[in-house]
């Protein structure tokens, strides 16, 4: 099986091959500091990694819309149509950038990229989902408005690596895990394509609190049309929810239909803890 991970992440049962593309959501690990520098290479360290700080480029950009998803959930379109290099440098689902606004001490954030590359390219924006938390960089940006400018780096990581679980017909099954704002670049990735309606059983079991807390309803008829079946998991649902209840691994234990290991790819990108029990229900 083939597993693919950023939070995004391909994975895949007793997998062949494990792939990585960290983003906002996706968990990015953290080096550890070195505890035996002499002062003087510790003080080297830090002046070198300053410059590389103030080397980073970053693209002033507007605003075109920011506009409810969900529950503290928004959708965030910014115009990077005057900024050729820019767009240019989005080609894969999963890949993500850093966000931070003008004349602020606000760190920047960590988004993915929800809209597929070639939305880049034809429309020249930049979509994201944000989960608007309070007192973070994501809280600021969601009560912005149109023309507000912000800035951005250009894209980072590899993406998905949709050779992993290629071609179609060798990958008949491919399970996808998402919760929360983990979805943003799992539209990416659903909308870029990747020959769903080639294979014969292609399901996103995607987890929020309830339908109040879920992104993206709108777009689940077409995603269904492409090929992929959406089971929508709700950890505390109302009375009236007649559908899959609690956490979205629990959800595929529950329901695996899976026939052959060895021709199924999965696609993890959410909380670190949902990633590593689905991932372990797959083998």
């Amino acid at each position: 099986m083939a597993v693919v991970i950023p939070s995004p992440t391909l994975s895949s049962h007793v997998p062949r091959r494990i792939l990585s593309s960290p983003h906002p959501p996706m968990i990015l690990s953290k080096l550890q500091p070195l505890r035996h520098f002499s002062r003087h290479l510790r003080r080297s360290f830090t002046v070198s990694a300053a410059v590389r700080q103030d080397t980073t480029l970053w693209t002033p950009t507007p605003l075109l819309k920011v506009s409810p998803s969900a529950e503290s959930i928004f959708n965030i379109t910014i115009d990077v149509s005057e900024s050729p290099e820019l767009a240019a440098s989005y080609t894969k689902p999963g890949q993500y950038l850093q966000l931070r606004l003008q004349d602020s001490e606000a760190k920047p954030s960590f988004l993915a990229i929800a809209s597929p590359p070639s939305v880049a390219v034809s429309g020249g924006v930049f979509e994201f989902l944000v989960k608007s938390v309070a007192g973070s960089t994501a809280e600021l940006v969601c009560g912005l408005h149109k023309g507000d400018i912000v800035e951005l780096t250009p894209t980072m990581g590899k993406g998905f690596d949709i050779d992993q679980i290629s071609p179609p017909e060798d990958y008949q099954t491919v399970i996808i895990f998402a919760t929360g704002s983990g979805i943003s670049p799992i539209r990416s990735l659903i909308e870029a394509g990747f020959n769903a309606d080639k294979r014969s059983d292609v399901r996103l079991y995607y987890g929020a609190r309830n339908l109040n807390w879920m992104a993206y309803q709108e777009r689940f008829k077409d995603w269904e049309s492409s090929g992929v079946g959406i089971v929508p998991v709700l950890s505390k649902p109302d009375d009236s929810w007649a559908g899959e209840r609690g956490y979205v691994q629990a959800a595929f234990a529950r329901d695996k239909r899976i026939s052959n290991p060895q021709s199924t790819g999965v696609v993890l990108c959410g909380q670190k803890q949902m990633a590593e029990v689905s991932n372990s229900y797959c083998k």
